[in-house]
């Protein structure tokens, strides 16, 4: 059996108790941190609180899938991922594998920033189009396919939910504001403005978040405090949705 085990959002003490049991009765306990992390805990605190020796896996180590099915076929084996299982397409694409070899999978979910995210900006889940995320850019590089999603669900009056790259470390909400300005000098469809709608979210699942909005002028140079950091492109708000911004998240009385 292969459990794929979703850890929450902030620390070791975020999974739910089905979790926790999977995790102290499995034979073989990994983790992968790439697609996301947890910042209120470090290795040693995890395997002092699950009892259990957790061998951490590379990104190449998840997406060939080798070690854990092979390792599921006569042992009792759980992944550890940040967040809830599923989220990322390469925890898919190991379920579909492990399943084609005849290897069983089960899943036992944890709190997602999708939902944690917009909820603590009081913002309506069914009002998101889709997520997109920003990379850190690179020599050469500089993708603004997240730019064409922004766009696309603005036009449709949508909110966007903006994951940051956090390889080599976590992206902040400064940065992603930076390069989404930037994205517009490429795009130039007036859709990244000083006085666009913007909502942070910092340290969600924590016992201390952040939770702002405002205009991208006011915002980029904010202190939102350590990360991880999670931004959300504001469409057209429903006059709830904008009495939350205003009382929740401090956005400008103005928007009602």
């Amino acid at each position: 059996m292969l459990t794929l085990v979703g850890l929450g959002l902030y620390d070791e003490k975020d999974i739910s108790m089905r979790g926790y049991q999977a995790v102290r009765s499995a034979d073989m306990v990994f983790a992968e941190f790439y697609t996301s992390r947890l910042i209120g805990t470090e290795l040693h605190s995890m395997e002092e609180f699950f009892g259990k020796r957790i061998t951490v896996l590379s990104r190449e180590d998840v997406e060939n899938g080798e070690m854990l099915i092979e390792a599921a076929r006569d042992k009792s084996v759980v992944l550890l991922v940040a967040g809830d299982p599923l989220t990322a397409t390469t925890h898919i694409s190991l379920r579909i594998m492990a399943q084609e070899r005849g290897v069983e999978t089960r899943i036992i979910h944890g709190a997602s920033i999708s939902t944690a995210g917009p909820g603590l900006l009081g913002l309506q889940h069914y009002k998101f189009g889709r997520i997109v995320s920003i990379p850190y850019p690179q020599d050469n590089y500089f993708p603004t396919s997240a730019y064409d999603f922004i766009y696309s669900n603005y036009k449709l009056g949508l909110h966007t939910l903006i994951l940051l790259d956090i390889n080599p470390e976590p992206m902040t909400a400064n940065q992603a504001m930076q390069i989404l300005l930037e994205m517009e000098k490429i795009k130039r469809k007036n859709l990244i403005k000083s006085r666009s709608l913007i909502g942070v979210v910092a340290r969600a699942g924590s016992p201390n978040p952040t939770v702002r909005a405002g205009y991208l002028g006011d915002l980029i140079d904010e202190d939102f405090g350590s990360p991880l950091h999670t931004l959300v492109f504001i469409g057209k708000l429903h006059f709830a949705e904008a009495e939350a911004l205003v009382k929740l998240a401090h956005a400008p009385p103005e928007i009602l």
